[in-house]
């Protein structure tokens, strides 16, 4: 019966990834489009955009120098059925249905109890979180099934002692994968280090091999990581970029007289470091989790939380539970809880969804205790009523589920089709078809790097991308793509124009 209830949660999870994949979200953002682009001349060429062979530690794309691991794990879905919106998904709805399947066989190591496991895998499998980043091209969501895959066989090394070499490359995938992860992989391994020392200590020669090969793998990476560009993004986001706490603290410090116990109060260090905690401390709040979810609408469905609201007592009974019952998995969960918000507190832009997303599926591991440990509790207590509390909550859900999905494919993407760029598409299907009518065409830049949708949907081979391409590059790494041929990207020239001209506005 559980091997029949857990292939029913898998093809629950597939289909609400899968179905209409390519169409829904609405559009693919121009991330989303760069990723396929670069996947398409990689699949094509061996090369990327710019014409680099087989980049390792970075993808230059917009200027922007993504983490290659998307980008090649989107090469066989594109080589098998083409360059579209739906190969281009494909990757990260594998990636969440992967996390679904792993979170069984993860909770089930934790608690050696199955019908725990299956309540875990059903609530990842139906999560307003998890579905939304499942079916679109987010880096962080293949990150984030890489960590999970590198933390569940770190666990079972302590076992089956060679799996711990899968399970540093799948750590090291996630590194290659998402910017966030840079962080969290090695601070996720000094972790789990620290509370199975002994396994580790036990298992010294296959350590010794797993690290060995690690250290190869991130080769690649290490002249970048110490390059301008490595920190471009970085600096962009932060908070540490924000000069007011320097000019709060400089004022304070005048204030009070310059003295050097003044100098050590107002410490522009302390302020930022009071700023790290409150963009930490966001990503935990209930607004964000229960209420409102993340504002970024393409992150998020809206007017409902990342976690359903009938989630939250059970994910409080289950931190009840796990500190009661004095359970070992507790402190892998904590640990994991700690370490995924890290990254995403450096940023201006707190709580963000898409930066935590190596969290899951720490909230529905603890719901789904929280859930059993609840039912087990009225079972001793209470010989009737129990099927009617599981009548009322199955209903309680039910009726959650449904709404976000009414929310999300009546809705949606009608709603904020613009945060997916609609009608990029159907523009650059609209232009190539008059193409050949036109001495010279324009188009806007306003609403943000028209050339990657022409060299996305025209799927424009490598060569012929290179003789056409006019761009430039700005001080901080940015490409900006002026023209292809006589397709121009802005109207600067517009008024000297001549001959036959199309303007797209």
């Amino acid at each position: 019966m559980k091997k029949i209830l857990f292939l029913l949660i898998i093809i629950l999870a597939f289909s609400l990834r899968f179905f209409r994949l390519g169409e829904n979200p609405p559009s693919l953002y121009w991330d989303e489009a760069s990723l396929g682009y670069n996947a398409y001349t990689i699949a094509t060429s061996l090369h990327d955009e710019h014409g680099e062979f087989l980049p390792l530690a970075r993808f230059i794309a917009f200027g922007d120098y993504k983490p290659p691991g998307y980008i090649y794990a989107a090469v066989p879905a594109i080589l098998i059925f083409g360059l579209n919106e739906f190969s281009v998904r494909f990757p990260s709805m594998l990636a969440g249905l992967f996390m679904v399947i792993v979170t069984y066989y993860l909770t089930k190591e934790l608690f050696a109890n199955r019908k725990i496991a299956l309540l875990a895998s059903f609530l990842l499998g139906v999560s307003v979180w998890s579905v939304q980043f499942s079916r679109a091209a987010f880096e962080a969501n293949l990150a984030a099934f890489y960590n999970l895959a590198g933390i569940y066989l770190f666990i079972v090394a302590r076992r089956i002692k060679w799996l711990i070499l899968p399970s540093l490359i799948f750590f090291i995938l996630s590194f290659y994968t998402f910017n966030a992860n840079r962080i969290i992989a090695p601070l996720m391994l000094l972790g789990l280090s620290i509370i199975y020392y002994k396994n580790l200590w036990a298992n010294k020669k296959w350590l010794l091999f797993s690290v060995f090969i690690s250290f190869m793998l991130l080769l690649p990476s290490i002249s970048y990581l110490q390059s301008r560009e490595s920190k471009l993004r970085f600096q962009e986001v932060s908070i540490f970029n924000n000069l007011e706490p320097i000019e709060v603290s400089n004022g304070r410090i005048a204030v009070d007289g310059n003295t050097w116990w003044n100098k050590i109060i107002h410490n522009r260090r302390l302020l930022f470091a009071g700023d790290f905690l409150k963009h930490y401390f966001d990503n935990f709040s209930g607004r964000f989790l229960f209420s409102h979810g993340d504002v970024n609408p393409r992150l998020h469905v809206q007017n409902m939380g990342e976690l359903y609201v009938l989630e939250l007592p059970f994910l409080m009974l289950g931190f009840y539970m796990l500190i009661r019952k004095k359970e070992k998995a507790l402190a892998i969960l904590i640990l994991w809880m700690i370490v995924a918000p890290i990254p995403a507190a450096t940023a201006r832009e707190t709580p963000h969804a898409l930066r935590i997303a190596s969290i899951l599926p720490t909230y529905q591991i603890i719901i789904a205790y929280g859930l059993y440990s609840l039912v087990s509790i009225l079972r001793k207590r209470f010989n009737t009523g129990i099927f009617s509390l599981f009548f009322v909550l199955c209903s309680l859900f039910s009726a959650s589920i449904f709404y976000y999905l009414h929310n999300y494919y009546i809705h949606y993407p009608r709603d904020w089709s613009g945060e997916w760029q609609y009608g990029y598409k159907q523009m650059v299907n609209s232009v190539l078809e008059r193409e050949k009518r036109y001495d010279q065409i324009y188009v806007t830049n306003s609403l943000g790097r028209p050339y990657i949708y022409f060299a996305f949907y025209k799927q424009f081979l490598l060569s012929e991308f290179l003789s056409v391409r006019q761009a430039d590059r700005d001080w901080y790494g940015f490409w900006d793509v002026k023209s292809m041929g006589k397709i121009k990207y802005n109207f600067d020239g517009l008024p000297y124009a001549s001959g036959r001209i199309l303007v797209v506005t």
